[in-house]
């Protein structure tokens, strides 16, 4: 089964009736089998289904009217199988609002020397055809991605896929709704933001809620419900001595796993995506969440701290682009540093809140003093994360409009121990070094909140972000500052 089954790319192929009806009936036969090619790709994770050979005015925009009124349809893939005259698409492209790829491929992978002619050039002109195309959708300012190659091609399959998987997110931030548990840590500007624009910008809706309100959920837990969750932890985790049944803390494990079951249900009752609080806010809660914070995460639920509602968002979203894929997407915090190990290298953490999908090995459940936030000592997940490629990601509000931010990252194992750092954690180097990525974050303003992601293609959140009008500034093997310097000067 297809990560994304139930959503859908549409194919609209263009022509135009100059050619007759022949022509026609063969430029329909190649787009179906184009749409069951690509449907049956095991490259893609979303189906394929095959709309409509457009030719007229009318026709085109009452296809594009309907992709827009279909929910399962997350985008539209046009392909110009012959020539087809641009007006026609003005109107339907003027009300379009889903993700547009524009596929210029062509029916036939070679020519066919010893037999062509000009009935096979008539029927095959993809290669100016998408041009007239294309002219239209950059004189009408149209966002879209272009996929060039056959369409049988694997590198195409690839590229659809890295762009189906950001239509989905960006789906799933329509009318998607999250909630904030309190407000913004105390006098942190980067977590703060304009709610409102965000909203008219992405589609997602971020409300407050008293932690009274969650707190009485957690109070409404039924004591079977908090046994039976005890039991999976038991099962699923190495438990600290402490939280075994007679251990000193076997009331905070019965306590934490009631916290994570009332804000379940508080979520699932509000249909959020999603959610934030702080360490500062915590009024009627008896510990901070950790593991209920991480277990939400691993169901797919978006979070970051201290009321950072952008990186959140960004969270839930990049979970979603990343679906099936292997390897997790996690709230993130650059921590400390290594100046000296293998050029420099950055410790990743959180206060308790990392996602246990990044965990290699084994998955302890502890409990120990936070320090921070007045309350009894939480109980949390620690783990170590895996090696190989990442990548950082960050939402940032720069008042006015909106940047993404994305670092490529080689995580690595922490060369030595940590015994006595009691938190999920990772380590990477940042490319292209230590010092010139951390001084292009810097000046690009981007926060100290990420969505780190072992799975995700660089190329996912480009197409993203050129779905959702966001600027998208990349740190990777090939930056320079002064290459850099000159985007960040070029955007002011």
């Amino acid at each position: 089964m297809k990560p994304f089954e139930s959503l859908k790319l549409w194919l609209f192929t263009g022509s135009q009736h100059l050619y007759g009806p022949e022509v026609l009936a063969k430029v329909t036969a190649h787009a179906k089998t184009v749409a069951g090619y690509l449907n049956d790709s095991a490259g893609l994770s979303v189906s394929v289904e095959y709309r409509a050979v457009v030719t007229r005015t009318e026709e085109i925009t009452r296809a594009f009217q309907e992709a827009n009124n279909d929910v399962s349809c997350i985008g539209v893939i046009a392909w110009m199988h012959t020539f087809s005259p641009a007006k026609m698409w003005i109107n339907g492209l003027k009300i379009f609002q889903k993700p547009l790829l524009h596929l210029h491929t062509q029916y036939r992978e070679t020519i066919p020397w010893d037999t062509i002619d000009m009935d096979y050039m008539n029927l095959n002109q993809s290669a100016h055809g998408d041009r007239e195309f294309g002219h239209i959708c950059t004189r009408l300012k149209i966002r879209r991605k272009v996929v060039v190659g056959h369409w049988k091609d694997a590198q195409v399959h690839k590229e659809i896929d890295c762009w189906s998987r950001a239509a989905a997110g960006w789906m799933d931030w329509q009318e998607a709704k999250f909630v904030r548990f309190g407000d913004n840590m105390r006098q942190v500007a980067v977590t703060e933001g304009d709610k409102v624009s965000a909203e008219i910008k992405f589609g997602f809706s971020v409300n407050t809620h008293a932690v009274g309100d969650l707190v009485q959920q957690i109070d409404s837990i039924e004591g079977q419900a908090v046994s039976e969750l005890v039991r999976e932890y038991e099962s699923r985790y190495v438990l600290d001595e402490k939280l075994k049944e007679g251990g000193a803390y076997r009331s905070s494990l019965l306590e934490a796993a009631r916290i994570e079951l009332g804000l379940l249900r508080f979520l699932q009752e509000g249909s959020y995506k999603g959610f934030t609080n702080t360490f500062e806010d915590l009024h009627g809660m008896h510990q901070l969440p950790g593991i209920a914070v991480q277990r939400l995460l691993g169901k797919g639920y978006g979070y970051a701290g201290e009321g950072d509602w952008k990186t959140m968002a960004l969270v839930r979203a990049m979970k979603v682009m990343g679906r099936g894929l292997p390897g997790g997407n996690a709230f993130m915090e650059d921590y400390t540093y290594d100046f000296q190990e293998q050029g420099g290298l950055v410790l990743g953490a959180h206060m308790l809140e990392v996602d246990e999908s990044l965990a290699e090995g084994p998955i302890r459940c502890e409990i120990h003093p936070l320090g921070i936030g007045g309350k009894a000592d939480p109980v949390r997940l620690v783990f170590t994360a895996g090696e190989g490629k990442a990548l950082n990601a960050s939402l940032i509000d720069l008042g006015g409009s909106y940047r993404l931010l994305v670092n490529e990252v080689r995580a690595v194992r922490p060369p030595k121990g940590l015994p006595k750092l009691p938190v999920a954690r990772t380590m990477w180097q940042p490319l292209p070094d230590f010092k010139i990525a951390c001084a292009a974050w810097i000046l690009a303003g981007g926060a100290h909140h990420t969505c780190f992601s072992q799975n995700l293609p660089v190329e996912v959140l480009e197409d993203f972000a050129e779905i959702a009008g966001l600027e998208c500034l990349l740190i990777d093997a090939q930056t320079t500052l002064r290459d850099f310097k000159s985007l960040l000067r070029a955007d002011e």
